[in-house]
């Protein structure tokens, strides 16, 4: 009874580190990736890219902009700037509606927009820059601008991350005893970053 439920365990254990495994195949392979980019962000060029657009708003667009003081763009502006513009604005409140000028910042994984409009005279100025791939990447591994949902895989990603190291160490425990470099290894792997800290990093 006493083997049956060792072996039971140890095949629970065994599912939960191939699942977790499965789960953080692709994400684990990205943020080793893009930790390497990110360590050698000098040495990578950036491939810079602006779009500019600059018009004056047909004047009823300017119309659907005279009483909005707060909230995001009317989507009459908006599905203007898509149909003739190939401008697209995703929905947002953190317009800024000031008396004489609408302004809107819109950052973006590698790379950022925003979009300014004269109250008066109706002239607007769109500008976004990109940095390419690589900048892209590192920004997903950082976060950066990512929102929520980008926020939450992160986090669940490394609790598989976890679970993915704390089951291969029971495994290790287990199998331990036919390979006596086990432990040897383990240590080795634990004390290489933290002497490299203690001797080489410094304030």
């Amino acid at each position: 009874m006493v083997k049956t439920k060792a072996r039971i365990s140890l095949g629970s254990i065994r599912q939960w580190h191939w699942v977790s495994s499965a789960i953080c195949l692709a994400a684990m392979l990205l943020f080793a990736v893009t930790g390497i980019t990110l360590n050698h962000a000098a040495d990578i060029p950036a491939n810079i890219n602006v779009t500019t657009v600059e018009l004056t708003l047909p004047d009823d667009i300017q119309s659907s902009l005279h009483d909005v003081q707060q909230g995001p763009l009317p989507t009459e502006l908006t599905a203007w700037l898509a149909q003739h513009k190939s401008v697209h604005l995703p929905i947002s409140d953190k317009v800024e509606w000031g008396e004489d000028e609408i302004y809107l910042s819109l950052a973006e994984p590698g790379g950022d927009a925003w979009l300014s409009i004269d109250r008066l005279s109706g002239d607007l100025i769109y500008e976004r820059t990109t940095r390419g791939v690589v900048a892209y990447l590192n920004d997903l591994h950082k976060g950066r601008n990512t929102g929520e949902v980008w926020y939450w895989f992160i986090d669940i990603f490394a609790l598989a991350c976890a679970v993915f190291c704390l089951t291969g160490l029971v495994l290790l425990y287990r199998y331990a005893g036919g390979r006596p470099t086990t432990w040897p290894m383990v240590g080795f792997g634990v004390l290489l970053p933290v002497l490299i800290v203690i001797l080489f990093v410094h304030p």
